[in-house]
């Protein structure tokens, strides 16, 4: 039948191309509609007898195919919601030889020296969003010895991503972001261990983010943001935060379990007119600048270097030049950290 030649040829350029699965997949199911809607309007007809098949066959394998698919889909779901929280895996308390050398320009470093290494190695941190600040955050993390790390993304590569998005290459369209990403980060660190998690964080995973010491979110809107900060508050986590739009970005710590002021404090309500990288357009450089700033604050947080960002919100100007820090604080009233919140727990359970 000339219509499975065809969707034969068409499956094996796409391979050979690397085309992402969403591409490959989608001429497939216009060739299926057009050949259910020949069959049904025209059959018996020269075309109808050239493509081969039957209305009937073609509509049965298309139930059959969007079965399996459908099915694939919820047990990778049910598979992701199902993963415990990571467990600390013992470790020796001694940094080996090559780790030493690995890291041995942390160690001469009177903010950091051994016990801020090993605090590294020790740490557990959810990185979620392997996007544009995902990236840098990922590399440096692994880099920097950070022993237990999570990474959750639902996405997969693209060609638009790799304008910024430098962790992965033009070979990988169409994989999963969590794992490309993880197999980067362990190509460049072997002795740091990541849990690559095709899903997403939300309000309910609580009991997920507590089983880390730091969550890092990189996602680009405004309700994936709300949905990781309520999580964090519920476990009382500390939330390293960045954000990024066209030539702007900004870096805070989100901890109102130690007095500073959760996202919802700052942001309450989502912008008026919030527009994603797609449609506003982002400067490539402008993501490694700020994810890399993410990075150094959480190496800061996890040794206990430096002044942190807790009630300090970082604001970078890349388009002129400028960077300011301006001072935060809790809103006692916040609907997520404060009375707000208590009041409405206090409604519902009444």
């Amino acid at each position: 039948m000339l219509s499975l030649w065809i969707a034969a040829l068409w499956l094996f350029f796409a391979r050979i191309t690397r085309l992402p699965r969403r591409v490959m997949w989608g001429p497939l199911a216009a060739l299926w509609v057009l050949l259910v809607l020949l069959h049904l309007l025209a059959p018996g007809s020269r075309a109808a007898e050239l493509m081969g098949g039957n209305a009937a066959g073609w509509l049965v394998l298309g139930g059959f195919v969007a079965v399996i698919l459908a099915y694939r889909r919820l047990l990778g779901r049910l598979r992701a919601r199902s993963a415990p929280a990571p467990e600390p895996a013992p470790r020796d308390d001694t940094l080996s030889e090559a780790e030493l050398d690995r890291y041995s320009r942390h160690l001469v470093l009177p903010e950091i020296g051994g016990p801020g290494q090993m605090r590294l190695r020790q740490a557990r941190v959810l990185v979620v969003g392997a996007g544009g600040l995902g990236a840098p955050v990922c590399l440096y993390l692994a880099a920097a010895g950070v022993g237990r790390i999570t990474l959750v993304d639902d996405d997969v590569v693209s060609r638009s991503n790799l304008q910024r998005q430098v962790i992965y290459r033009d070979d990988l369209r169409g994989e999963p972001k969590a794992y490309a990403a993880a197999q980067a980060m362990m190509a460049l660190n072997p002795h740091v261990d990541v849990t690559p998690l095709i899903r997403r964080i939300g309000a309910d995973d609580a009991h997920f983010v507590a089983g880390h010491d730091l969550v890092i979110d990189g996602t680009d809107s405004h309700a994936s943001r709300a949905g990781v900060n309520a999580a964090c508050v519920a476990a009382g986590v500390p939330l390293l935060s960045g954000a990024i739009a066209r030539w702007e970005g900004q870096v805070t710590l989100f901890d109102p379990a130690r007095g500073a002021p959760c996202m919802a404090c700052l942001f309450p309500d989502a912008p008026a007119a919030q527009m994603p990288c797609a449609e506003a357009g982002v400067i490539g450089a402008l993501p490694g600048v700020i994810g890399s700033m993410m990075a150094l604050e959480a190496i800061k947080h996890l040794t206990g270097a430096g002044q942190g960002l807790a009630g300090r919100l970082v604001l970078h100007d890349a388009l002129w030049s400028q960077t300011r820090v301006i001072d935060c604080a809790r809103d006692p009233g916040c609907e997520v950290c404060g009375s707000g919140a208590a009041l409405a727990q206090a409604d519902g359970a009444s």
